[in-house]
């Protein structure tokens, strides 16, 4: 990791510059597999199959005997581990639900507001270098909870055409029937258009590569939302004196494995914490098995020594981390004043591993700074909120006057009308 003494606010941006991201040639390469995927459907998927999985695929839905055989293949600690998980992520989810809301705001006028499920929705879990089975938690429990009505969920086969065994036990045990053998770009593909296997959904969710990222940001082209932008993932830890070196050290590994354009970020109080914190890291980073992934990711990586504490925080709101570590002394101060993160790990006991696992938070967060303007998914991720208003005779004799002025105003006549042939009835109909 680079290391730099308190940078000038000029050269923060510059510092602290993520992996570049080439979204234009990328998004070259995805779009011929979109336009095939539309128009080929099944036959598509499976000659991307062979071409991208090395895999020949017969039947892309995954069968009910596979998900049967899966469930021996898990060992009963990971068992045991993914239902304590999903208990606790269930637990917070369906805490975020919000009641009906229904208000008379003027005397006979009311508003109304209540959340109502998205029908259709798509899961894409990555396969590649690690399963994500944990991902099908932290997408599944929200939806079911919502009360989707179709959930679809993607993930790329092995070369022997299989799917990881613990991600079909953690679909089957959150009720998830339609699981499909399909990675990449051409998964969003499907579900953005349907074929004859996938059904077309109304929002895509999920983490994925570069070319699941751009065809997600296709996808919204095509009128399918998505969760949020999204790239490799990043952590930020803030240390001073009071936190534990070796922490610290294993926290920024354990998002710099996940892949060579991931990037960490250490802000230090002062050099010997950056010092200490680097050498636990060399140590560690040497017993890892992705430490190859690791230690490329690192060299996108900085630590920042920032005496000042109200510059580190200004840092730290302007970088918007996807995760960030706070390991301060005063650390409910400088929690107050965080305002751009996608999640935040509070004390020397709290690793970012614990969210992206089983504390009961979602690990599908904002990246590449959009923590400024994106919250990570939730339960409101998966409903929309529709408003309802009911107006009897004496509201809109309250309130149609307003409306009429207003809209006359707007040399909106039309809208004015609306409003006075009704105030005309009530008074001819007196």
């Amino acid at each position: 990791m680079r290391v730099i003494t308190n940078p000038s606010k000029s050269e923060w941006k510059k510092e602290l510059a993520r992996p570049v991201q080439k979204m234009k040639e990328i998004q070259k390469i995805v779009k011929p597999i979109m336009r095939k995927v539309k128009r080929q459907g099944d036959k598509a998927l499976k000659k991307f199959a062979l071409e991208y999985d090395h895999v020949e695929i017969k039947n892309l839905l995954v069968s009910r005997e596979e998900i049967s055989a899966a469930y021996d293949l898990v060992d009963q600690d990971l068992k045991d581990a993914i239902l304590l998980a999903k208990d606790n992520i269930e637990k917070f989810h369906k805490a975020q639900a919000t009641p009906d809301l229904s208000m008379e705001v003027m005397e006979g006028v009311t508003c109304m507001r209540r959340s109502v499920p998205i029908q259709k929705v798509g899961l894409y879990i990555p396969g590649g270098t690690a399963p994500l089975f944990s991902t099908v938690l932290m997408l599944g429990v929200p939806a079911n909870i919502a009360g989707c009505e179709e959930i679809v969920l993607c993930t790329p086969p092995n070369k022997e055409g299989k799917i990881h065994p613990a991600i079909l036990y953690t679909a089957d045990l959150i009720g998830i029937d339609k699981i499909v053998k399909v990675g990449g770009a051409q998964a969003i593909a499907a579900m953005t258009y349907g074929t004859e296997s996938v059904p077309q959904v109304a929002k895509i969710f999920g983490p994925g590569n570069q070319y699941v990222t751009a065809a997600k940001q296709l996808a919204t082209k095509k009128g399918i939302a998505i969760d949020m932008p999204a790239g490799p993932s990043e952590v930020l830890v803030y240390a001073d004196e009071t936190a534990v070196p070796s922490f610290v050290a294993s926290d920024l590994l354990s998002q710099a494995e996940h892949g060579i354009d991931s990037q960490v970020v250490l802000v230090a109080s002062a050099t010997k914490v950056a010092e200490k914190t680097l050498k636990e890291l060399d140590k560690q980073l040497d017993k890892l098995p992705r430490k190859a992934i690791a230690k490329k990711a690192l060299e996108n990586s900085v630590a920042v020594i920032m005496g000042n504490q109200d510059k580190a925080i200004s840092l730290i709101n302007e970088y918007a981390p996807e995760h960030l570590i706070i390991n301060i002394e005063n650390e409910d101060e400088v929690v107050s004043q965080i305002i751009n993160a996608g999640s935040v790990f509070i004390g020397n006991f709290t690793p970012e591993s614990a969210g992206d696992y089983a504390s009961g938070t979602n690990h599908t967060l904002p990246t590449y700074g959009f923590a400024q303007n994106y919250s990570g998914v939730s339960l409101d991720s998966f409903v929309k909120k529709i408003t309802y208003q009911k107006i009897t005779e004496k509201g809109i004799q309250n309130l149609g006057p307003t409306i009429e002025v207003m809209a006359g105003n707007e040399l909106l006549d039309a809208h004015k009308n609306a409003v006075s042939v009704r105030l005309k009835y009530l008074k001819e109909n007196k």
